[in-house]
């Protein structure tokens, strides 16, 4: 599969090609119509069709082009926050029922795998590791909070030298192992998703982005969704477009961030990447600005890392992402970069997740941080319970307060860029 600029993406270009959607032409309506076709707006249709409504989805792309189908696709527990932000947020009765509904995401992931045969190379196991001494009493208490206060007990603390066993790099010094993680091929978990939505009745219309919202503002009337070349009347509507959602809903642009993020894949390295991680667990460091990488189904490292608060991506990302592969790996110094591309992901302030409502009948998913993998399924699946009346675990997220990004829309990336070289900083102490 090549799609032009972005044919350095291997998830696309490791996915079999599937018979486009048609764009949407004319006017058409629907009891729901969602925005946005990443896995946040799949799972919502895919749930709501199976409650018999007749949805309609727009896509401005195509399935899965945002950060569906770029990501490091790591399936990891909780949210991009830590409990204790959700705690100070919403009291701890509440975090530990978003706790519940994130640990219930990582099984809604495997059973939509199962149900709909969805290939997309999923394999348990995730490790967090440290590169200082300091992480280990982090990772150390990270398993004794989550046991005591959150009743999880897959974790396993992995002292260094067991670590050096597991993952080939002298870099890390301890380790934290979650059997109820995993990972697998982002880009085909999303298109099976579409296919499934599909089958279940969803009507689904790619290149299509839409130009207009008007939302309904009371319970009885219609939402009007409008495109260059046609339109949908709903009674529902859920916004699920994230980074690439832009100025279509001001007042929800204002509380997120979008920056870019980047992976690369080596060129297939048969059995030495099987020495590389040997449990083939997906891993992720602990700086603030991470390094994450995995073993894929062909025999590849992919390896993610690096940040653009900018906007733009100012480095040539397979360069500096081939550096931060030999400063883990120095036994890949001679390995090719194959693929290497990046995306955009939208960034809250508290880097909680950013769930409301719009109007009576109108929802919105967005600001998941990083950490959607997991969590953008059960939020498509949260919010059709809320729109076929079961509003009570979508409103709790509604909870956490979400201050606009400060600096107005000159001067909020500059402030964001100073904020981040402070991060960076502490990294390298």
């Amino acid at each position: 599969m090549n799609r032009g600029a972005d044919a350095g993406n291997y998830y696309f270009a490791s996915t079999p090609a599937q018979a486009p959607f048609a764009p949407i032409a004319g006017e058409t309506r629907a009891d729901v119509c969602v925005i946005g076709g990443g896995i946040s707006g799949l799972s919502g249709a895919l749930h709501l069709a199976e409650r018999g409504y007749r949805v309609t989805l727009l896509e401005a792309q195509h399935l899965g082009f945002g950060g569906s189908g770029r990501s490091g696709g790591q399936s990891i527990f909780g949210y991009a926050c830590e409990q204790s932000t959700l705690e100070k947020a919403v009291g701890k009765a509440d975090a530990r029922r978003m706790w519940d509904i994130s640990i219930e995401g990582m099984e809604l992931q495997r059973a939509l795998i199962g149900k709909h045969a969805i290939d997309c190379h999923y394999v348990p196991g995730h490790m967090i590791v440290g590169n200082k001494r300091r992480h280990e009493h982090a990772l150390r208490e990270e398993i004794e909070n989550l046991a005591r206060n959150y009743d999880y007990h897959s974790l396993r603390f992995v002292p260094r030298d067991e670590l050096l066993t597991l993952v080939a790099s002298k870099r890390y010094t301890s380790g934290l192992l979650d059997s109820n993680g995993g990972h697998l091929h982002p880009y085909r978990y999303t298109r099976g998703l579409g296919t499934a939505a599909a089958r279940a009745g969803v009507t689904i219309h790619e290149h299509s982005g839409v130009t207009q919202l008007d939302v309904a503002r009371d319970a009885t009337g219609d939402s009007v969704i409008r495109t260059a070349a046609g339109s949908v009347r709903a009674r529902h509507v859920l916004v699920a477009g994230g980074a690439l959602l832009g100025r279509l809903v001001p007042s929800l642009a204002r509380k997120l961030i979008a920056i870019g993020t980047y992976v690369a894949a080596t060129e297939p390295l048969g059995e030495r990447v099987r020495s590389l991680i040997t449990n083939n667990a997906a891993v992720a460091d602990m700086n603030w600005i991470i390094d994450y990488f995995r073993r894929s189904d062909d025999h590849r490292l992919l390896f993610g890392g690096r940040v653009s608060y900018s906007g733009i991506d100012p480095f040539d990302s397979a360069r500096v992402l081939r550096t931060r592969i030999a400063a883990v790996f120095p036994q890949l110094a001679d390995a090719r970069i194959e693929y290497a591309w990046g995306g955009f992901l939208d960034i809250t302030t508290n880097r909680a997740p950013h769930f409301g409502r719009l109007g009576p009948n109108a929802w919105f998913i967005q600001g998941l941080s990083g950490h959607g993998m997991v969590i953008s399924g059960i939020a498509g699946k949260l919010a059709s319970e809320a729109i076929a009346g079961s509003d009570e675990r979508f409103d709790l997220f509604g909870k956490i307060r979400h201050p606009d990004f400060p600096g107005g829309p000159l001067f909020r990336r500059p402030a964001l860029v100073l904020a981040m070289l402070y991060y960076r900083l502490r990294d390298l102490l």
